[in-house]
Order: structure tokens, then sequence, then C-alpha cells
């Protein structure tokens, strides 16, 4: 028997309209913003599917971007995205502001994943889908 049902994931950003957005692009979900500052500020921002998965991104003040592989700022968490190529998907998410890391697993070119930061750092991964 189950504790509880899983919600959400939560990541902390600089602005969480910008990367819902960001990711609202990759995932197509409706962006909504869920709880807003006393000054009206966005603070809370979800991404919602219609089956109820959600993403939330939630605004930190003096946001540090993770220094993943290595350094003082761990990746805190990572999201993975299936995607049928990963040629295309990568053009695609490149376009909209994300950034492949320099730092791949592997160099081996029949991997099956790669590795991408969204615009407030957090490392993200693109997976080949299997058929």
């Amino acid at each position: 028997m189950a504790i509880a049902k899983y919600s959400l994931t939560a990541l902390d950003c600089p602005d969480p309209v910008e990367l819902a957005n960001f990711y609202s692009q990759i995932t197509g979900f409706e962006v909504v913003v869920a709880h807003r500052s006393k000054d009206g500020q966005p603070q809370w921002v979800e991404l919602v599917d219609v089956d109820q998965t959600r993403i939330a991104f939630q605004k930190i003040d003096n946001y540090l971007k993770p220094t993943w592989p290595e350094g003082p700022v761990p990746q805190q968490a990572h999201l993975d995205f299936d995607v049928s190529d990963l040629d295309v998907a990568e053009q695609l998410i490149l376009k909209i502001g994300a950034v492949k890391s320099s730092i791949q697993p592997s160099s081996n070119p029949d991997d099956n994943f790669r590795v991408y930061f969204d615009p407030a750092g957090h490392p993200f991964c693109l997976v080949k889908r299997s058929n």
C-alpha cells in the first residue's frame, strides 16, 4: 500500500515563468501561474498536462546555477524527455534556448541520450525512445 501519491517535481529558478515557458515548448503542457507574491510577481508556476502530470518552477532569490558535473553547486535534479529522433529534437531544443553540455557521459554516437542545460542551468536529457 502506498503512503502517498506522487504529485509533481519542482525546480528552483530565478524566473519561473521563463523556465515554465521553455519546458512548455518541449512538452506542450499548459503554463499555469499557481502562486504570486504579495506584489503580484509569479512565485510558483506549473506545467499541467491533461493526465495531471506536473512540473513546477519556484522563484528563488539569489539562485545559483548548478555546476554539474563538478563544482560547488550540485545538479540537484534533472529531467529526462523521451524523443523518437535525437538529432531532430536537439535542433528544436537548441532553438528555444537549451545549451548542449560540453560533457556527455559517452562519446559513443550510438548512445541513446544526450545532456543539455535549460535557461536556468539545470541539466536535462533527451532520451531516444525504444520502438
